[in-house]
């Protein structure tokens, strides 16, 4: 009996002494492509790795289309597109074999914005169109003073640019005579600059020295782009190969859970619940 009670006693004190539970190995998320997502991927990243301490967090501005291109070269884990996927990203046109995985995390607004000291806040979508086809060249001919208006666009394999071109531009695109910018944050502070400015951006990266126009009577933010009537809007995805590994899924989950959309829609249109597609 005290043999047995003496191994028992053993047992115990080596559990008790034994190896603490193995941690978690560290992981690095490579996340790559619209510069219009990466503040609020930023604060996504940060919420997560408090939660999951272990994972760490690696960006890469290049635009969307760049973006799914680092995807299939490996140099990222999620591409970062603000915009649909078009023909061809999700499934091969020819095999229709699945190329990618996704998940909508937000819907975001794209503002017309005009440099804070011009008076002239309102456009239609239809002036908006012919201001950027370069139609109307002058802010007169809108109502306004007489200086020269200086269109402000996005570069070619911008998600901004495409979704701008599709919705307001219906297919047309931007005059060649506009100048060009690399980000949102860049156009921004053109328009801030210059008082005979127009330009475009996503309504998370707004700031001082630029104004939002209200577009047929529909004032950019939150709210209008979570009910959808705000005129110029588009999803926010997080795309990744068609099996991701774990954290990869974990992340994208955790984008859409109650916690993730809190943090969205400090910013952003939040999105109901759902699954990787």
């Amino acid at each position: 009996m005290r043999l047995s009670l003496g191994l028992l006693t053993l047992a115990l004190i080596a559990v008790g002494c034994g190896s603490p539970p193995a941690q978690p190995s560290p992981v690095l998320l490579r996340l790559s492509g619209s510069t219009s997502m990466q503040t609020l991927l930023r604060d996504l990243a940060a919420a997560y790795s408090e939660r999951h301490p272990h994972v760490a967090f690696e960006f890469t501005s290049v635009g969307s289309t760049a973006g799914i291109e680092h995807i299939h070269r490996g140099e990222a884990d999620v591409a970062l597109v603000s915009r649909e996927l078009v023909p061809g990203e999700e499934y091969d046109s020819h095999t229709r074999k699945r190329r990618l995985a996704y998940t909508v995390v937000a819907r975001d607004g794209i503002a017309v914005i005009v440099n804070e000291n011009n008076p002239f806040r309102e456009f239609t979508l239809y002036q908006v169109r012919d201001v950027f086809g370069g139609q109307i060249t002058e802010w007169k001919e809108l109502g306004g003073t007489g200086e020269e208006i200086v269109v402000v666009s996005r570069e070619d394999g911008s998600g901004t640019r495409a979704v701008f071109e599709e919705i307001v531009m219906r297919g047309r695109r931007v005059t060649p005579t506009a100048v060009v910018m690399p980000s949102s944050a860049a156009v921004r502070d053109y328009v801030a600059t210059h008082e005979g400015a127009v330009g475009y951006l996503s309504v998370g990266c707004l700031g001082p020295g630029a104004a939002t126009a209200d577009v047929d009577e529909v004032r950019p933010e939150r709210q209008t782009v979570e009910r959808g009537t705000y005129p110029v809007t588009r999803p926010f995805l997080l795309v990744s190969l068609p099996e991701p590994g774990s954290e990869i899924a974990s992340f994208m989950r955790f984008a859409r859970s109650l916690s993730g959309q809190a943090i969205v829609r400090q910013t952003h249109g939040g999105v109901r619940g759902g699954a990787l597609r």
